[in-house]
């Protein structure tokens, strides 16, 4: 590295300004590496020097944390021998290893300027994802709930350790298609230039071994069919359509290969009682006329358990009582949504000779009287006299 590279701005290592985006210093970073690569400049101790500082740089500023330590503080912020500081990367496979995901995954470098000097493929294939739904009360989605999954996927084999072979230290032999890379190229040249072609090798599926004496009991894939109970974590507060990944959880992969993901995806089950907006729960409460007319204590059902609701006198069919904090909690957060009880007053249907001659008697008296410009604008609050679990 340059003399003063210990020195040098990490901002101006990449060309951008401090107040760059996240994004704008992953293209710079990008930019930097496919100018500087050793590949592109074979032989350049110089070019390599810049690449490793480049890589360094984007380690720092990548990182919201330690970006803010060395916006404050410096080189002097990230402590000796701390990510970032001169020197973090002994080689340029550390590199590859620590950013390859800025390249698509790992392998453009190698699509861009053909397979790296000394690297190899890790052995055998990743396994698949696999996708479960997760059916859950509003209760359960209110407190939050631990759940163990039985899934029926493909599991290592336990004969061959995973490996696929009899023998797990002698069951192989490095392919000699790819000299255990895992993958070919092919040149051509053309009028605008030489074209590298990079593909998995034919021979040994891209894993860069291939067996010889594969197990008897998984046929050479490392893997069988089995069960495999999952401990899953659900916050409070989730709804339909948020998913949990789980790294590692999915279908195991052949021959040793990195497992899949094991993705739940939230169902929440109908209420019996309860609609829900958002982080607020509504409730239907049916009242008789007189109940309305004059008041009442209405015992209703919450998410934990029932509780007494006072209910004024002359309230209004359609009115919405608001119980505060009955609701669900946020995802992460402090904040609690409330239960809406709406009022509904419920008029009977069918009415009996007294009760019909006591409302007819009822239907001129003046206090019956519909005056819609005066009511509504009493009982917006719910009081909750008291509550208990049910």
């Amino acid at each position: 590295m340059p003399a003063d590279a210990t020195q040098r701005d990490f901002y101006d290592v990449l060309g951008v300004a401090r107040t760059a985006t996240p994004d704008e210093i992953k293209k710079a970073y990008r930019k930097k590496a496919l100018q500087f690569h050793p590949d592109r400049n074979p032989g350049d101790a110089e070019a390599e020097s810049s690449f490793k500082e480049a890589a360094e740089a984007y380690e720092v500023l990548s990182d919201e944390g330690k970006r803010a330590r060395y916006d404050r503080f410096g080189r002097a912020g990230l402590g000796n021998g701390a990510a970032g500081a001169p020197g973090g990367f002994s080689d340029i496979s550390d590199i590859f290893s620590a950013f390859s995901d800025i390249f698509g995954g790992g392998s453009q470098f190698e699509d861009v300027f053909g397979r790296s000097a000394g690297r190899r493929r890790s052995h055998g294939r990743p396994g698949t994802d696999l996708r479960v739904r997760l059916a859950l009360t509003l209760e359960e989605i209110s407190e939050g709930v631990d759940r163990q999954l039985t899934l029926r996927k493909f599991v290592a084999c336990d004969h061959c350790d995973g490996t696929g072979a009899e023998d797990k230290e002698a069951g192989f032999r490095t392919c000699s298609t790819c000299d255990g890379v895992g993958e070919v190229r092919q040149v051509s040249t053309s009028f605008f230039g030489q074209f590298v072609n990079v593909q998995p090798c034919p021979t040994c599926q891209g894993e860069g071994r291939v067996i010889v004496d594969a197990c008897h009991v998984c046929d050479g894939e490392g893997r069988i069919k089995g069960e495999e109970t999952v401990d899953v974590e659900v916050p409070a507060g989730v709804a339909s359509g948020h998913y949990l990944q789980i790294r590692g959880a999915g279908n195991a992969g052949i021959r040793g290969g990195a497992p899949g993901a094991l993705r739940v995806e939230i169902d929440e089950r109908p209420h019996e009682h309860f609609t829900r907006e958002g982080l607020d729960v509504r409730y239907d409460l049916h009242l008789s006329f007189p109940d309305a007319a004059l008041g009442t204590e209405a015992t209703v059902p919450t998410l934990k358990g029932r509780a007494t609701l006072q209910i004024d006198a002359g309230v209004q069919s359609g009115r919405v009582l608001r119980m505060r904090g009955r609701g669900l909690p946020e995802v992460g957060g402090g904040r609690r949504g409330d239960q809406m009880v709406r009022v509904l007053v419920w008029t009977p249907q069918e009415v009996s000779g007294a009760l019909r001659q006591t409302l007819e008697q009822l239907r001129s008296d003046p206090d019956l009287t519909p005056k819609p410009e005066g009511s509504g604008r009493r009982g917006f609050f719910g009081r909750v006299k008291d509550a208990f679990v049910g």
